[in-house]
């Protein structure tokens, strides 16, 4: 397993993003709608393997703090992209003074208790609403 991590910058809404994100199922993301070509807000980065997009990294600073979002391609799952990205997230933010990640898991979610226990297994707290903390800062 080779991942790049690729910083798109700035950003558009495209075919991969479309293709990974678009088609996730309904409950999951409260993305767009967006066309092809869209400029879209905050630090996006493209995961590839060999070539091929396998999921995108998200963040989006504000305050000292940073929301994340991991979308990971679904025939890609349950092969570490998710656990490659949110490591690659968390070095980012470090190394831009970030105090805090979080992350909504919202209650629509079809897999909301697998992928809240997944983020509790890496450090992230839970708190109200589906909302999951994790310092990586001094605070």
């Amino acid at each position: 397993m080779s991942f790049e991590w690729i910083h798109e910058n700035p950003a558009h809404w495209d075919a991969g993003k479309a293709a990974v994100i678009g088609s996730a199922p309904a409950g999951i993301f409260q993305i767009g709608p967006h066309q092809s070509g869209d400029l879209i807000p905050g630090d996006w980065w493209r995961i590839e393997e060999e070539g091929t997009v396998v999921g995108y990294g998200w963040m989006d600073c504000t305050w000292g703090d940073a929301e994340i979002l991991l979308a990971v391609d679904s025939g890609q799952r349950r092969k570490g992209v998710g656990s490659f990205i949110l490591d690659q997230l968390e070095r980012e933010a470090a190394s831009h003074g970030i105090n805090y990640l979080y992350n909504v898991v919202r209650s629509t979610h079809p897999e909301h208790d697998e992928i809240t226990a997944w983020l509790e297994r890496r450090d992230f707290i839970r708190a109200s609403d589906g909302w999951h903390k994790k310092q990586v800062g001094h605070g």
